[in-house]
């Protein structure tokens, strides 16, 4: 792949604070963006370059829309494959369809994955409620029951405890096909954020502790536990091995559970990631512009941390009123993103850094 000059427009599909990092990442770098999302408030479109407020389904404004790019990436998964793969053929679209389509899927994923070797927890796909008790039985309780497509941040997930709730669960999700994984005890959650160049060439990132709170991301912290620390080179090699095997071109983040005989794969997303956030003040290079670095076929960027101890916080819903404060604060870093609150959604993010 020939590099893209400085001046280049990069279509980004999605409107949210994903899509206006990668849209700052790339004007530092000297690009173009142009976001195309149907959304109302569309965050990104207040660092890119233009935006388009549109359906994705629209052939007269993905005619337009690959027409004015010279690459186009995607800020999240849950968006149909139909205008991807549209788009694929008109202008090149990284990462590729092929990405997505796997990681759209739970039952795919998986599948995907125990293919090259990973390790995930016991798992059936289920379509039925006869199929899930069938499930239950050759599983066992407790287990997670988890919709197929647009889960994400705890949503389409409902956790049973015993047989007896099998029906309770199935209702909670909406009576739809769903994958049933067997509760396996772990002691931490990581990540592995890697970025995978246009040459095959590929650099990951340290991982970071994750904490969850209902659900959601609460806190990411670096250097990461000894714990995580010892799963680290096996976690990565995966995630390497799937990144090659899609033939992925952008940061491909996956998530693991540090289980009792390794890394216990748990999902990936082919994007940048929350639990990457803390790269932009801690990493020598972000996640935002190694991605934006790979889809336009220039040198990824050295992952080193840039401080001996990182913490990234997410502010949900209104913990973003604590702004004045943080600002106040010494080696703190805030992130906004421009939203309108609500309960329980990502307002923005604050890093700290000890040097």
């Amino acid at each position: 792949m020939k590099a893209l000059p400085p001046g280049s427009t990069i279509g980004i599909l999605g409107g949210g604070q994903l899509g206006r990092m990668l849209a700052i990442a790339a004007a530092q770098l000297g690009y173009n963006t142009r976001v195309l999302a149907p959304d109302e408030e569309a965050v990104a479109a207040q660092t890119a370059a233009s935006f388009t407020r549109a359906d994705y389904h629209s052939r007269i404004v993905l005619d337009e829309f690959a027409s004015a790019a010279d690459v186009v990436t995607y800020e999240f998964e849950n968006i149909d494959i139909e205008p991807v793969d549209y788009l694929s053929g008109k202008v090149p679209v990284h990462p590729s369809p092929t990405s997505l389509s796997i990681a759209q899927d739970r039952a795919d994923e998986k599948s995907f994955v125990n293919a090259l070797g990973g390790r995930t927890a016991a798992w059936a796909k289920v379509t039925t409620l006869a199929e899930l008790q069938a499930a239950v039985a050759t599983i066992g309780t407790p287990a997670i029951l988890k919709t197929l497509r647009l889960g994400y941040d705890g949503k389409g997930q409902v956790r049973l405890h015993t047989a007896a709730d099998i029906d309770t669960a199935w209702a909670a999700i909406g009576e739809r096909p769903a994958i049933l994984e067997a509760f396996i005890p772990f002691s931490h959650e990581f990540s592995i954020v890697l970025a995978r160049g246009s040459d095959g060439a590929m650099v990951s990132y340290p991982p970071p502790w994750n904490e969850h709170k209902d659900g959601i991301l609460a806190r990411s912290t670096l250097p990461a536990p000894p714990e995580i620390a010892r799963q680290w080179g096996e976690a990565a090699t995966l995630t390497g091995r799937i990144a090659e095997t899609l033939g992925h071109i952008g940061v491909l983040t996956c998530e693991y559970f540090v289980g009792a005989d390794g890394p216990v794969f748990n999902e990936m997303a082919p994007r940048v990631h929350n639990s990457g956030h803390w790269t932009i003040e801690g990493a020598v290079t972000s996640q935002f512009e190694n991605h934006i670095r790979a889809i336009c076929g220039l040198p990824l960027g050295d992952t080193g941390l840039t401080a001996s101890k990182v913490e990234m916080e997410n502010l949900i819903g209104k913990d973003a009123d604590r702004w004045a404060n943080i600002l106040a604060e010494r080696d703190a870093h805030l992130h906004l993103y421009g939203k309108t609150v609500r309960p329980g959604r990502k307002m923005g993010h604050v890093t700290r850094l000890v040097r």
